[in-house]
């Protein structure tokens, strides 16, 4: 909580601008110097799940909120007590952020994972990560030491399922997962099919409640699932040829996917596969020149009501 206004604290403020219309929301920014910067903040989205985005703040580091688009709602979370600059390595942001939302216990986590670094010495191998509770509206910590190497890609793409988040290692090495219950780190093998090798490259998302990979080759997408999560066996659900899409294999991106459709993102395009009439269409296109791929920020999105307050 912050009122350096003296007035109200800056989670209620926040609360407030973010019902108002847009030009409403014009005339508040020139109130004053906070509340201009409290409605103009930037954000990078850094995880969704059911219906909640996880956002960190981009100008000012260690600030994170959690909303809910079709309510409109936002919850500012606190600040940990740590600097950002002394627990993570090596520019102070978390490697891992992932988000985890519990529809029947109406709770969501927020987890920040990283490796550990004291301020002026180099890192030290040890893995901090701090989980906040949404019925506590705390942060709690535990260390643990982990050797794992994580893409750009493989932080974006976070799957919450049986309680548990679930990341993809670099180099297809495997699934690293966190139950939120215990806070304890699981390594999950990936299916004996998928390897890393030149022109090879896997996706982690979900599958109706389910852990699923999806590999693309040059030629082929595979989707496989996982049946049984205790003894982490799974099953090769589909097998689609990528001839019809050729020449944007080399910078296809699997988005979200359903028993129904797969969609996948490129550069500036946005495909989906119709799996029973085996169709591929364009679902969406980017007109003009766009900075940044499309996949490179590409986040699944399932609206609900959920509160986040």
């Amino acid at each position: 909580m912050n009122s350096r206004d003296g007035f109200l604290p800056d989670e209620v403020i926040i609360q407030v601008l973010a019902r108002l219309p847009v030009k409403s929301l014009f005339r508040a920014k020139t109130v004053c110097k906070l509340w201009y910067k409290l409605s103009s903040d930037r954000v990078k989205v850094r995880a969704s799940c059911n219906g909640l985005l996880c956002c960190s703040s981009i100008p000012d580091k260690g600030v994170y909120y959690v909303c809910n688009p079709m309510t409109r709602e936002f919850r500012l979370l606190p600040r940990s007590r740590e600097r950002p600059v002394t627990r993570f390595y090596p520019d102070g942001e978390a490697t891992l952020v992932g988000l985890g939302c519990n529809l029947s216990a109406q709770k969501f986590n927020v987890v920040l994972a990283g490796y550990h670094r004291t301020f002026g010495h180099r890192p030290d191998g040890t893995f901090i990560c701090m989980v906040f509770d949404s019925d506590t509206n705390k942060w709690r910590k535990f260390v643990s030491f982990q050797d794992d190497r994580f893409t750009l890609m493989n932080r974006n793409q976070v799957v919450f399922v049986h309680g548990s988040l679930h990341w993809l290692t670099s180099g297809f090495s495997y699934i690293l997962s966190l139950d939120l219950n215990c806070d304890v780190w699981r390594k999950i093998s990936l299916p004996d099919e998928v390897i890393y090798r030149a022109g090879n490259r896997a996706h982690l998302l979900e599958l109706d409640g389910c852990l699923s990979v999806i590999q693309i080759s040059e030629a082929w997408m595979k989707i496989w699932a996982m049946k049984d999560y205790e003894s982490e066996q799974w099953h090769l659900e589909d097998r689609v040829s990528l001839r019809c899409i050729r020449g944007m294999v080399p910078g296809i991106f699997p988005i979200s996917q359903t028993r129904e459709y797969v969609f996948l993102a490129t550069y500036k395009q946005v495909l989906v596969y119709q799996r029973k009439s085996r169709v591929w269409k364009e679902m969406y296109s980017v007109k003009n020149s766009s900075p940044l791929p499309l996949w490179f920020s590409a986040h699944a999105f399932r609206t609900s009501i959920f509160l986040c307050n």
